[in-house]
């Protein structure tokens, strides 16, 4: 059983740890996933939703039941939140910029005089409850976590603001008890800082909020209402109130409310934002069709199939949001840097006032205080935790545009490492259905009428060769046969208008001593296409060809460049002879052939591919070669429709197009790229920064960072690892040449 839930009050990924280590100890939790980007907890197990949520109220922490299908009330609550910090901020920076300015120009008698102490003590009265307004909810956060024993960014905020205005208030009542130099108030400071943090907060939200566009976009493919017919009426109703078997109509331009198979009528059906296939698909009776795409022309009647959370698009929201929750195995390095962060920061704010006080100059007190404040604050476990977990969502969402369904963070990370890549032929390279490619006659025959001739015969085969000249004749009448007989690996015999047919091989038509002229070099020519010719006789005369093939698809040539262009070595694995397979590898550019292999016999192959030292990405339909998937380093399930959500592969392509290999694996790659950039950047901010706050170049250039800057460095820190990670958002893996 999953729950999801979301969380308020957290702040870093120090929260994030927190909650993790609280939830799996919760009795029937199996594992925990807390998206810091997405404020929400993902959690396997068997224990209630109300135990869980104990156990992160316990923490401080705030949590409810994740509500899909309401997502416009948590868009709004955000909304609120956002204009609170603005309000927040605007107010602690007007009191801020006021103290500041009234230090600055000497409005205040001097501290060390009574009025000044009177004025200044006023003063700090009002920062205090300027603090309480913008800052209160840092300070309880900040307590809660005390309490449960543990440190987050807020305790650092807290310590940082608390220290300076704890400090301005004793300099205030006994301004003679310090150094001369050090009698100065930092109310501004305090204020400034939560100010900036504040905005900086506010900022992430808005920013943040873009991060999640391509799920809400999928969320609203999905209509609030359907047309379905009963008791002989059309009624409109609202789509939680369809049920599995309603006859449902869709007008052109409308939506599929959801998934089903068409019972009356035709139609061109857009199915981008579920495939990525940009071509509207056609859709006759006895085709599926899937919830949440649109209808172009036609009118039609549909059986539904699929309602509720059991539809294609509703599976695909609900993958896509757990891959949004894992992690990639480089961000394991910051979960384990996040556990010592705050207390690391801490010790050294600590060493920072040791050093200070020992080695600093005579006015030491005001320079512990300002360094070792400034190391609490410019400190920002938040663009560490945001650095991995807002690219994915990011990257996931890009990729679920593009109808590919990258599962784990595992697979996102491995995509970008591949050497070898291996495709099934048969319904990856090929459309995986043969179909009728020529029709020859001969003689004084026009097609149609070999065409007719020969879907009479095979109507009575179930041979798949068969049932593609069946389906070539859909338009055309069949005429009634007699004395019909399969001939195992020749053909088939039968009388049409009391005349003998033959229908098959050239093995066949020897053995009725059949004379083929002409036709056999039109045949040799389309065997060394990979074409199967069949032959067609009437009354001992040889009448025509008919030639099936599995074809390969339009753009497969296309996206194999694509993949060997990025270097990747490109090998097709098929059952079929070497003679056919070569032929088709020979058409879309592949060398590498692997043919005639059993089908527990493909893992084996990846296998040898993985000793001979290739990381190894294997795509297939996700069922027949599943050994093979699981086999490689990253499984690509290719397949299209409703069936692919229920695939258990790494990567779940909704298209039948193998573009979608080469876009996961270059949205992998710009997200992996983006997440490295986050951490250098966040790793190289705090690396800097710290030392810099500490104090380090003071003995050298006299540089001591003032705190208020440091409170602007860290709240912008997070919103530029929020705005990097959503440059993602415009990346475009490359479009079918």
């Amino acid at each position: 059983m999953k729950i999801k839930l979301s969380l308020s009050n957290i702040s870093c990924v120090s929260c994030v740890g927190a909650i993790e280590r609280t939830l799996i100890q919760v009795k029937g939790v199996d594992s925990v996933q807390v998206n810091f980007a997405e404020k929400t907890a993902l959690i396997q197990g068997t224990a209630s939703t109300q135990s869980l949520i104990a156990a992160i109220e316990g923490l401080g922490y705030g949590a409810k039941p994740f509500d899909e299908q309401n997502q416009e009330n948590e868009e709004q609550e955000e909304f609120i939140r956002f204009h609170k910090l603005l309000r927040q901020f605007i107010l602690a920076a007007i009191g801020g910029v006021i103290l500041y300015l009234l230090s600055l120009f000497n409005f205040v008698p001097a501290i060390t005089s009574l009025p000044g102490q009177f004025t200044w003590f006023i003063l700090g009265v009002i920062t205090l409850g300027l603090m309480i307004y913008a800052g209160g909810y840092l300070y309880h956060n900040a307590w809660k976590a005390f309490l449960n024993n543990h440190a987050t960014m807020d305790t650092l905020i807290a310590i940082g603001t608390g220290t300076a205005w704890v400090f301005s208030l004793f300099v205030t009542l006994f301004p003679h008890a310090v150094p001369a130099l050090a009698q100065h108030v930092y109310f501004e400071a305090a204020l400034l800082i939560i100010a900036l943090v504040n905005l900086g907060g506010a900022l992430e939200i808005r920013a943040r909020g873009k991060t999640s566009q391509a799920i809400k976009r999928l969320i609203g493919l999905q209509p609030k209402t359907a047309r379905v017919l009963r008791d002989g009426q059309e009624l409109d109703i609202l789509i939680e109130e369809v049920q599995q078997g309603d006859t449902l109509r869709v007008r052109p331009g409308e939506k599929i409310p959801v998934d089903g198979v068409i019972s009356e009528g035709h139609s061109m059906v857009d199915e981008a934002m579920i495939t990525g296939e940009p071509i509207p698909a056609k859709k006759n009776l006895g085709d599926e069709v899937i919830g949440g795409t649109i209808n172009k022309t036609g009118s039609f009647l549909f059986s539904a199939t699929r309602v509720g959370k059991d539809t294609a698009l509703a599976q695909i929201i609900d993958l896509v949001q757990q891959a949004q929750n894992t992690k990639p195995p480089i961000a394991r390095l910051v979960d384990v840097v996040s556990a010592y962060f705050v207390p690391a920061v801490m010790v050294i704010s600590i060493l920072t006032a040791l050093v200070w006080f020992n080695f600093g100059p005579a006015n030491y007190l005001g320079f512990m205080l300002v360094a070792s404040m400034t190391v609490l604050i410019i400190a920002c476990p938040c663009a560490l935790g945001l650095a991995a977990p807002i690219s994915i969502m990011v990257g996931m969402g890009k990729a679920a545009e593009y109808g590919t369904l990258i599962r784990n963070g595992e697979a996102l990370q491995q995509a970008t490492k591949l050497t070898a890549i291996v495709l099934d032929k048969t319904g990856t390279i090929t459309k995986g259905h043969p179909e009728v490619t020529d029709i020859i006659p001969a003689s004084d025959w026009d097609t149609d009428t070999l065409l007719q001739w020969a879907a009479s015969m095979e109507s009575g085969s179930e041979h798949p060769l068969g049932q593609a000249i069946i389906e070539a004749a859909a338009d055309l009448s069949l005429l009634p046969i007699a004395n019909f007989n399969a001939i195992p690996g020749h053909g088939i015999a039968a009388m049409i208008e009391n005349k003998p047919v033959f229908f098959g091989n050239e093995k066949l038509m020897q053995r009725e001593n059949i004379q083929l002229g002409d036709l056999i070099q039109q045949a040799a020519k389309l065997a060394d296409l990979g074409r199967t010719p069949m032959y067609l006789a009437v009354n001992g005369q040889a009448v025509g060809i008919i030639a099936v093939a599995d074809p390969i698809k339009e753009d497969s040539k296309s996206a194999i460049k694509r993949l060997q262009d990025v270097g990747l070595k490109v090998i097709m694995l098929t059952g079929d002879n070497a003679r056919t397979a070569k032929v088709v590898a020979q058409q879309v550019g592949i060398q590498d052939v692997l043919a005639d292999v059993l089908p527990e016999e493909k893992s084996a192959k990846v296998k040898a591919l993985q000793q001979e030292g290739h990381l190894v990405g294997m795509v297939g339909d996700g069922i027949n070669d599943a050994p093979a998937l699981a086999q490689a380093e990253v499984g690509f399930a290719i397949g299209s429709g409703t069936d692919v959500a229920i695939e258990s592969a790494d990567v779940t392509l909704m298209g039948n197009s193998i573009h979608g290999v080469a876009h996961a694996i270059a949205i992998s790659g710009a997200t992996m790229g983006n997440i490295k950039q986050n951490l250098v950047g966040a790793f190289f901010y705090n690396g800097l920064g710290i030392p810099i706050a500490a104090g380090i170049l003071y003995p050298f250039i006299g540089l001591l960072l003032s705190p208020v800057i440091a409170g602007a460095a860290m709240a912008l820190s997070s919103v530029t690892v929020v705005t990097n990670a959503n440059r993602l958002r415009f990346f475009k893996p490359g479009g079918r040449t």
